[in-house]
């Protein structure tokens, strides 16, 4: 007997705007070119850029994506008025299939932010997505904080943006408030009685403040949607959005309840989890669905007993379904260079010659500090080398003594800009000496908001990779490092950090900021 076609689900991302909205996870225009060219390759359908209007640097990144993108359609946010989607179209027009996607609140809660009546949003909704539509083919139109928004008006203004020309209609879970019960009802409730629903698409976009994004957006699908909004690695503000790589790998392992497909090249799921990784500073969590370190691993005698007889006794899919190397051990000190090119590629990193040279002078003295190289220790080496290509800040020398016997002493030394410049410092410990004497010679005002210590691999000789989030006049941004010296890490990760806050210092400013220092000689 035939097997039904599956219904299809586009899949769009919004790793580069909703993610990016992540305290501290700001990307450069390089990167969020890069992170799109590989959305584009793993089959995504739509990819959120940016948000125009907020900046310059949004719009060219915006831009920039849309011009360069082969397949993906390229979609731009704005807010309801004709400023915003007109920036927008601007952004997105020289795409080979642009969208824009306008939205307003429409709870209670957000009707009241900007002040207006239910009549005056409703006639806002349909002058905007009209001129939206006037501009571009393909509108979306989201209704913020649907979730909790009266049902009679919810349902009111989407038929008003249907009939001014919304092509798909989204229904955020702005806050992540709702349970898949009602996820489900909600879409399927729409479908049903709003008039010319049947003409549109309707989209789900899912918050994960109650641990249930992932829930609600399937649960959605399972109602009538047939686009779910999700991020790479779950990110996002606050808790996070619907993480691509669950929602889609659930679709392919339960295609038996859930009869539906996407267009995602699993294989390179996680080649583009390391990435967005590094160049957001979020590390992803050890036991995290799919991508974490923990997901194919077993460590339970009866669990790996299972593993040894059939592997399907403990695991649901294989590791490369999702583009994990089988291999964790084949590097050491006698390796060659085409052996590391061979290995970084399985790893998803592609390196040019002369990149290839210089990470290959890195790796040599890390295999000479390990007994053992793990595939884990080439990825934060990589990380490490992507982050630091183009900082204004680096770390030269570092010395520090410490001890049961204070004061802890740092002496460090920094290439600013070009310029060498040294101070010691004392602190309560070795790394506070050390980010005393980072204090001492690049001048301010940022608070430490978190430091956070992992061993990339097992042994007493491993790789600690250090986390630090800093915040100034209310811009966060994330550091990170690694080294088998945990202070060395600790100051990379810290002066990490500041070098991307130097980078928003420019992006709110639209000008390369000075970097004040101290030479202390």
């Amino acid at each position: 007997m035939t097997q039904p076609d599956k219904a299809r689900i586009k899949i769009f991302d919004t790793t580069l705007r909703d993610g990016e909205q992540s305290p501290g996870a700001t990307m450069t225009h390089d990167e969020k070119l890069e992170i799109a060219s590989m959305l584009d390759e793993m089959g995504v359908d739509v990819i959120e850029a940016g948000f125009p209007i907020a900046s310059e640097g949004d719009f060219a990144a915006v831009k920039a994506i849309a011009e360069q993108t082969e397949r993906a359609t390229i979609c731009g946010l704005a807010r309801a008025n004709v400023r915003d989607i007109d920036r927008c179209w601007e952004a997105v027009r020289h795409a080979r299939h642009p969208r824009i996607h306008t939205f307003i609140g429409t709870s209670p809660l957000h009707r009241a932010i900007p002040n207006l009546t239910t009549d005056e949003m409703a006639d806002r909704i349909h002058d905007t997505v009209t001129h939206a539509r006037d501009l571009c083919e393909d509108v979306q139109w989201s209704p913020m904080d649907a979730t909790r928004t009266e049902w009679d008006y919810l349902a009111r203004v989407v038929e008003i943006a249907i009939r001014a020309g919304a092509t798909t209609i989204n229904i955020p879970d702005t806050v992540g408030y709702t349970a898949p019960v009602e996820s489900a009802d909600l879409i399927r409730r729409l479908i049903a009685e709003v008039p010319g629903a049947g003409d549109v698409v309707f989209a789900t976009h899912c918050h994960n403040d109650l641990g249930m994004a992932t829930a609600n957006a399937l649960a959605a699908v399972e109602g009538g949607a047939r686009q779910i909004e999700c991020t790479i690695n779950g990110l996002g503000e606050r808790a996070g959005n619907t993480a691509l790589e669950e929602v889609v790998m659930a679709l392919k392992v339960r295609g038996d309840i859930l009869p539906f497909a996407t267009g995602v090249d699993t294989r390179k799921i996680m080649a583009i989890s390391r990435r967005v990784a590094a160049v957001s500073g979020f590390p992803v969590q050890f036991n995290k669905a799919i991508v974490g370190k923990n997901a194919f691993a077993h460590e339970s005698g009866i669990h790996q007993d299972g593993m040894l007889k059939n592997p399907e006794n403990f695991e649901i899919m294989r590791p490369e379904d999702v583009g994990l190397s089988a291999t964790t051990l084949t590097m050491g000190k006698h390796s060659g260079r085409a052996a590391l090119r061979s290995k970084l590629s399985d790893l998803g990193f592609e390196v040019a010659d002369n990149q290839l040279a210089d990470v290959f002078v890195r790796f040599k003295a890390l295999a000479d500090r390990k007994k053992e190289v793990y595939d884990d220790d080439l990825i934060a080496l990589m990380q490490v080398e992507e982050r630091t290509a183009e900082d204004r800040i680096k770390v030269g020398s570092l010395r520090v003594v410490c001890g049961t016997e204070g004061p802890q002493q740092a002496s460090l030394t920094l290439s600013i800009d070009g310029q060498d410049a040294s101070a010691d410092a004392t602190g309560d410990g070795p790394v506070d000496a050390a980010f005393n004497a980072v204090k001492a010679l690049v001048d301010h005002g940022a608070r430490l908001q978190l430091y956070q210590v992992s061993a990339v691999t097992e042994g007493t000789d491993a790789q600690a990779t250090v986390t630090v989030r800093m915040e100034e006049a209310g811009r966060i941004v994330t550091g990170q490092s690694a080294d088998t010296d945990t202070v060395v890490a600790s100051v990379k990760a810290y002066v990490n950090a500041l070098n991307r806050l130097m980078m928003r210092r420019g992006k709110v400013s639209g000008d390369l900021p000075e970097v004040s220092y101290k030479d202390a000689g």
